[in-house]
């Protein structure tokens, strides 16, 4: 019989991959956080949906990031608003959204985040200027070296040239519960809370991702996958 992994992220992929069995709840089937990850704020569910609603423009996209896949998610954003700009159309006729969800939602947080609870080593994302697991938050204001290609702006610059971002509340919800177990964290719904309150200013907290995804598309934008 195999053994079972120790590593909660892994186990979360695990879980994930039984989702496509019998129903939904399936990836939960082990672990007591199913019922309290699934119980959403119905206020916060309205206000997603009208964050939905800022979309504009004759070009829409939305890019499903699911790993950190060294910041792509957020570079091709970049790249859409570029080559946009170089065939004729202006920022305010086009809208990118960026879904962060899965095991890109530390793209999302703050540094102090990163730095408390050690997501680089956790997400298993390496900061370039020091070949370790980070502990800053490499897209949001990126110096020369943390995008595979030089000159790219993170989330900030970009958020002002009209790109929308949002996270998955589901994974803050499933992934504050793992690192507060392997960091012997008791307080589960602290870690999570502290999770909220660090995500980086206008990013939007969604129900989940694949739940902004499908509002994406009833809003006319074009789907590509950003992993890897």
């Amino acid at each position: 019989m195999e053994q079972q992994s120790t590593n909660p992220r892994r186990n979360f992929l695990g879980l994930l991959a039984m989702g496509a069995t019998a129903s939904g709840l399936s990836m939960f089937a082990n672990t007591a956080m199913a019922v309290e990850a699934l119980n959403f704020d119905v206020k916060a569910l309205q206000d997603s949906d009208e964050w939905f609603k800022k979309i504009k423009g004759s070009h829409r996209v939305v890019y499903d990031g699911t790993t950190p896949h060294d910041g792509l998610p957020v570079l091709w954003t970049y790249a859409f608003y570029e080559t946009n700009n170089a065939t004729g159309t202006p920022d305010d006729d086009m809208t990118a959204v960026c879904v962060l969800r899965h095991n890109a939602i530390p793209f999302a947080m703050k540094d102090s985040l990163w730095y408390q609870y050690k997501l680089g080593e956790f997400f298993g994302i390496n900061d370039n200027q020091t070949g370790k697991p980070s502990l800053r938050n490499t897209v949001y204001e990126p110096i020369n070296g943390d995008f595979p290609i030089p000159g790219v702006p993170g989330i900030k610059k970009m958020q002002e040239r009209g790109v929308m971002f949002c996270v998955c509340d589901l994974a803050l919800k499933v992934y504050s519960g793992f690192i507060a177990e392997s960091m012997d964290i008791t307080d589960k719904d602290r870690v999570y809370e502290e999770f909220k309150v660090g995500i980086l200013p206008d990013i939007q907290i969604v129900p989940s991702g694949v739940w902004a995804l499908e509002r994406a598309h009833q809003n006319n934008c074009a789907y590509i996958f950003a992993g890897n």
